[in-house]
This record gives C-alpha cells, sequence and structure tokens, in this order.
C-alpha cells in the first residue's frame, strides 16, 4: 500500500537536518531527565513536585472501567477567577485570561500538582534511541532515525516539540465511541462517532527499518443524531504530509457513495462542525508543519488542565458537563506544570484563520494542554484546551476532552464526551486492510 518511508525520502531534492543530541547529553534521560525529557526535580518553592514514575492503577480498576480518579481526595487549593485574575497573569495562557474576563462567573479550580504522566517500557527505550539518531528533514517536514518514542526528547527547536506532541505514544489501536458538541448562540448539538485508530509510529515491534510514511490510520461512523446515522470517514495519516498529502474519503447514506475528499489539512473544515473545527485542530494539532514559521520561546511554570479524571467519571449527562457558555468549571481541574511553549507564525504566502499560535506543551507526556489562537491582526480569536488524562492500564496520556472557544463570538467546539458509552478498548481487533475506500464502501452497503 505504501513505499517505504526510507524509499520516499530519496526523492526528495531539498533536505534541511537538525542536529542530534550527542550520546552525553542522551544519558541524561532516565536520570536528571525523565525518560521522554522532561526534568525529573521538582521546583525550587515545591508548588511541582518530581517525577517518581507517574501514577499507576488505583485499587478496584479493571480494564473496561472509566478510569476512576487517583487523586479524588485531594483538596482545592485555591481558584482563579475574573475577580483575582491579575495575580496569576503570568501563569495563565491569554485565552484563558481571555475567557474569565468574558466570564465572571466562570472560576478556574487549582490542585495541587500530580505528574501523573507515563508510558510503557519500550518506548522509554526508543526514546533514548532516538535521541541519538532522529533527524527533521525536508525543512522540518520528515523525520529519520525514529520510530515508536519520543522523536526529540532535549529539543532544540519549538518544530522538535510540535513534532514530540504529534508522535507520542497513544496506544498501539483504539476502538471507542465518543460524541462532539457544537455549541451556538448556547445550545449544544451533539454527534455520536463509533471510532477507530491504528497507529503505526508507535505500535510495539516498530523500527526505523519498518516504518514507511504512515503515521495512523482513523475511521469513524456516525450513530446519531438519526439525520447523519451511518456517514463515515476514512483517513490515511502520512507522517511527511508535503512529501505525501494526506488522504480522506467519506462516504454519504444519502447517495450510497463513497468520494474522495480534495483537503482534510490545515484550515479545511472538520465534517459536521459547523465551521467552528479546522482540520488542524483535533488533537490540539496535527498535520503537516509546513505552513507555520516554529519558534521555541522555552519552559515556563503555567496553570493548565491535568488529571482531568473527574469530568471523564461514567454517567455524568453530557447537559451537565456542556454548558451555555463553557464547560462546566466545576468538573474541571487545573494544576501548576512546567510546559514547552511553541509559537507558530503563518508563513507568507498561505491563508489560515490562525495567523499566529502559541502551545502550551505539557513537559511530562509532550501532550499540547492549551493554545492561544490569533487572527492576522494579532487578536486573540481563540482558546483551545486539551483535558488530559493518564489512561493508567495502558499506561499512556492523552486528552479525555478536548475544546475549542471562539473568544469573540462565544460559540465553542467540543470533542470527546464519552461518559455514558463503553470505555476505551485499547486491544481491540482493528485490521489495517480496514481504512481504505473500498473497506468503507462495503460497511455502507
Amino acid at each position: 500500500m505504501y513505499r517505504t518511508f526510507a524509499a520516499l525520502l530519496l526523492s526528495v531534492a531539498t533536505t534541511q537536518v537538525m542536529a542530534k543530541v550527542d550520546p552525553l547529553q542522551a544519558d541524561r534521560l532516565g536520570r536528571d531527565l525523565t525518560p521522554l525529557g522532561a526534568e525529573q526535580a521538582g521546583n525550587n518553592e515545591g508548588t511541582i513536585p518530581a517525577w517518581t514514575g507517574g501514577v499507576s492503577a488505583p485499587s478496584g480498576y479493571s480494564p473496561g472501567m472509566h478510569h476512576p480518579d487517583p487523586y479524588a481526595a485531594d483538596g482545592e487549593l485555591f481558584r482563579v477567577s475574573a475577580q483575582n485574575q491579575e495575580q496569576y497573569d503570568a501563569q495563565l495562557p491569554a485565552g484563558l485570561t481571555d475567557l474569565l474576563q468574558r466570564h465572571p462567573d466562570y472560576a478556574m479550580r487549582v490542585f495541587p500538582t500530580r505528574r501523573s504522566a507515563s508510558a510503557p517500557q519500550r518506548i522509554y527505550d526508543a526514546t533514548k534511541a532516538n535521541a541519538v539518531k532522529a533527524e527533521l528533514i525536508a525543512n522540518g517536514n520528515g523525520l529519520r532515525g525514529a520510530a515508536a518514542g519520543i522523536p526529540f526528547p532535549i529539543p532544540q527547536d519549538g518544530i522538535e516539540v510540535i513534532w514530540n506532541h504529534i508522535l507520542h505514544y497513544k496506544g498501539d489501536q483504539n476502538h471507542f465511541i465518543n460524541n462532539q458538541a457544537v455549541v451556538i448562540n448556547g445550545t449544544s448539538n451533539l454527534i455520536k462517532r463509533d471510532r477507530q485508530i491504528y497507529y503505526v509510529y508507535g505500535r510495539e515491534g516498530m523500527t526505523t527499518a519498518a516504518l514507511d510514511n504512515t503515521l495512523l490510520l482513523y475511521k469513524y461512523v456516525v450513530t446519531a443524531p438519526a439525520k447523519l446515522a451511518n456517514t463515515a470517514l476514512v483517513v490515511q495519516d502520512p507522517l511527511d504530509q508535503v512529501l505525501a498529502t494526506r488522504k480522506a474519503w467519506r462516504y454519504s447514506p444519502d447517495n450510497r457513495r463513497v468520494r474522495r475528499l480534495p483537503t482534510l489539512a490545515y484550515d479545511s473544515v472538520q465534517p459536521d462542525t459547523s465551521d467552528l473545527a479546522t482540520a488542524d485542530v483535533l488533537d490540539t494539532y496535527n498535520g503537516a508543519p509546513d505552513r507555520y514559521e516554529w519558534s521555541l520561546v522555552g519552559k515556563q511554570e503555567m496553570l493548565v488542565p491535568y488529571n482531568s479524571y473527574q469530568v471523564h467519571q461514567k454517567g455524568i449527562p453530557y447537559d451537565q458537563i456542556v454548558q451555555t457558555d463553557t464547560l462546566n468549571p466545576e468538573l474541571l481541574r487545573y494544576e501548576l506544570h512546567r510546559v514547552w511553549v511553541v509559537d507558530a507564525v503563518l508563513r507568507t504566502g498561505y491563508r489560515h484563520p490562525y495567523a499566529a499560535r502559541r502551545f502550551y506543551v505539557d513537559e511530562d507526556s509532550w501532550q499540547i494542554l492549551a493554545v492561544d489562537l490569533r487572527d492576522k491582526n494579532g487578536e486573540l480569536i481563540g482558546l483551545q484546551e486539551a483535558h488530559p488524562i493518564n489512561y493508567y492500564d495502558v499506561p499512556m496520556v492523552s486528552s479525555t476532552l478536548e475544546t475549542l472557544y471562539h473568544l469573540q463570538d462565544g460559540n465553542y467546539f467540543v470533542d470527546g464526551l464519552d461518559n455514558n458509552e463503553p470505555m476505551y478498548d485499547f486491544n481491540a481487533n482493528i485490521n489495517p486492510r480496514d481504512f481504505s475506500p473500498q473497506a468503507l464502501r462495503r460497511e455502507g452497503n
């Protein structure tokens, strides 16, 4: 189905190679740095503890359950609202400051910092191997010398941090059912989707020699509401999306046809989102980085969503989570964490509603936790938040809920509502042959 990634790379005429780290630097992993590259020590003030291996499954948990909150006994430290927000401005994403000012009744509940992130040992081992081999090529649009683990655990540039997010471990495969909500003028509409993902880069046994230019395969089928039921989508996602473009096909039950989408990347609109979500905001950022100039601002201590187990719990009605203007703040948890701050500025000649973005990336897991979105005039127009948990049965860190607030008109988009659905199946029997237009057509019929 695909040529090997190595063969594809030979066809690239112009490449840009970025430096690997030397073995002495790589030896810091598992010593003063965690196996994924975070600072192992806590901060001087004691408000961020040392990383000691991450969270383990609490007593009574068994796979298939919505993950019990291992920190349910934690007491709230303080709240941040429009009334006291100025005290914390240096620790808040700009979009979150704006959200607080626009909604005086909204308050961030801040809890003790828990460094819960972990991953399988094989991901740690692969990360250490990648550190001395991984290189960015093709002006940063692809990479070589990396497989399975974090490619750049000791990043030298902003684009390396973004690649770490894109490639951080999310399991080998996943079958799940969840809902997205479009909230316009205070009214919420839900769409339920049955989704499957087959990951290639990070799966067990993957090596640089075996890796082709495939990142993942993705499919969903809409199951509700009735007017959209059986609408389906298949995506074949490459690693280097400049070398080989993303391919996507959509099945429509109205005419029982599968059609190739001309594009499902960059600023194209995600289907069924009422124009609230571009293709590249899924998983807070995905796809080719070629349309932006990237810069690494540095590492900062920020108040960000973390250990969001409370909003993840089984049985919560969706209308108690998705409220008129925002998610229900009484179900959200914020903590003080060190994050990598990365700026992205749209390159000359390209268009995107988000001409500038600032990413806040968790040092422990490489999950993007928040994004400030600005238009071509530099005006703040949006805020993305990912509310993560450690899926400790895998283990890996990923969002349980993602939100994109349109700050000017008050509309917002939510993805990941799964409280009243079966829990994610990370051991599902998923066949890569099922992610093709032919398979989509067979399922539709």
